[in-house]
């Protein structure tokens, strides 16, 4: 009998880790190739882990929540006959005496963390992954209890628990008595900015816990207005040239190439272009240092079925054509809502457009993703009365028009840049050429 080792497979340079969301099989469970096993999640995405042999599965080395690294052998399959393994049956399992030491040492002290370590004791809610990080760095339940937590409600985040391990050595005292340390008389100031503010509910109101991405957009949203400062400027653009571009190419666009024509892909490759103009806007903050990015890899925020967002990014945008362009944005987008999507597919983002209008919206204030320096929203295109000048005068006449709205990260964008790169963009679009070719 043979036993094969499923493990968790690369999914992205960028990738490291995820989260196993629920097992699809249980041990005993008969397994075909490439059947799915278990579902994971990772900060963006989503996905499913396939087995690469038929067999049965007899063991199961990770539980739901639990946080794994790439490579990690998280499932043993019996590759022959439906009965467990002996470990002499395993060729591959023969170890030195030393090694087999070391391994025992190590899954001791894991039970020992687990057994010490009970997070159901608290009355706070803490996600898996802090729990997870927690149990791995020895972190113990009051140390947890005490960090100050940046998330909502001040729930401890992933950096939050990160930060306090890196400091911990130098300060190790600091985060588990505060509470107990503190004089009476200074209570009453810290207590109000721990507290939540108390919701009433009554028998009529329906109480539904956060699925697990609106749990992490809640702590991304919350973590991105605290880490910049939010500056936005808007811009009127009148399109009347693309709409009447788009609505007398779109059919022969898509019979040529097999693909739709909105509006996304165009206002797409006036970003890239503007980006490269400025490219102080494509960057990102480290500290006190800025990371100026080599590649303009633009973020389509796409809303999903459930309501959710996520922001797959279009890498090396600035070298696509506009055919180029319109492919990755539908195969993106069309992906995101099957959700498809890879891990890959929602890192390297160095600025993101979100299209508002797509819901009626005039213009909004975007958030900034995090940590990029700039997001652009694209309002709704609306017919309104505008002021036209030609050579014999002022007349009203009707205008195809949008708003963009630019939010950037004051902290290392001025208003000149800001204000300067919005204008760039709104100058490529009015500027579109109506009789260029796709």
């Amino acid at each position: 009998m043979a036993r094969f080792e499923l493990k968790l497979p690369k999914m992205g340079e960028s990738v490291a880790e995820a989260t196993i969301t629920n097992w699809l099989k249980e041990v005993g469970d008969r397994i075909e190739a490439d059947e799915m096993v278990l579902e994971i999640a990772t900060d963006k995405v989503d996905s499913e882990v396939p087995s690469e042999v038929a067999g049965v599965l007899v063991e199961k080395l990770f539980q739901k929540d639990d946080l794994v690294q790439v490579g990690q052998t998280i499932a043993i399959i019996e590759t022959e006959g439906e009965g467990a393994a002996t470990p002499a049956s395993e060729p591959t399992s023969v170890a030195t005496p030393e090694k087999a030491a070391e391994q025992v040492a190590k899954t001791v002290e894991v039970a020992k963390q687990t057994v010490e370590t009970n997070f159901a004791d608290s009355d706070k809610f803490f996600s898996p992954l802090v729990k997870n990080i927690a149990k791995e760095e020895g972190v113990s339940l009051a140390e947890l209890e005490n960090i100050a937590g940046t998330g909502k409600e001040g729930r401890v985040t992933k950096n939050d628990i990160l930060d306090y391990v890196k400091n911990r050595g130098a300060q190790p005292a600091v985060a588990a008595t505060p509470v107990a340390a503190a004089p009476k008389a200074e209570a009453p100031k810290a207590e109000p900015a721990k507290q939540a503010v108390p919701v009433s509910v009554n028998g009529q109101d329906e109480i539904v816990e956060m699925d697990r991405m609106r749990k992490l957009i809640s702590g991304y949203m919350v973590a991105s207005v605290q880490t910049s400062a939010h500056v936005q400027s808007f811009i009127e653009v009148d399109v009347t040239n693309i709409v009447k571009w788009r609505d007398k190419v779109k059919n022969a666009f898509e019979k040529r190439e097999g693909e739709k024509l909105t509006f996304t892909p165009i206002f797409m490759e006036a970003v890239a272009k503007a980006l490269k103009d400025f490219p102080m806007m494509n960057i990102s903050v480290d500290g006190e240092y800025i990371i100026k990015k080599k590649n303009i890899n633009l973020g389509m925020a796409a809303a999903l079925p459930n309501g959710n967002l996520i922001v797959p990014v279009i890498k090396n945008a600035d070298q696509l054509n506009l055919v180029g362009m319109a492919k990755a944005v539908n195969d993106l987008g069309n992906r995101a809502k099957a959700g498809k999507l890879k891990p890959d597919d929602t890192q390297g983002g160095t600025y993101t457009v979100t299209n508002v209008g797509t819901f009626g919206s005039v213009f909004g204030t975007p958030i900034i993703n995090q940590p990029q320096v700039g997001i652009l929203a694209l309002g709704a295109i609306r017919k309104v009365p505008a002021v036209i000048e030609t050579p014999e005068g002022d007349f009203i006449g009707i205008r195809q028009k949008m708003f963009l709205s630019h939010s950037y990260d004051h902290r290392v964008v001025d208003g000149a840049l800001g204000g300067s790169f919005v204008k760039r963009v709104a100058d490529y679009l009015e500027a579109f050429d109506v009789n260029r070719d796709f």
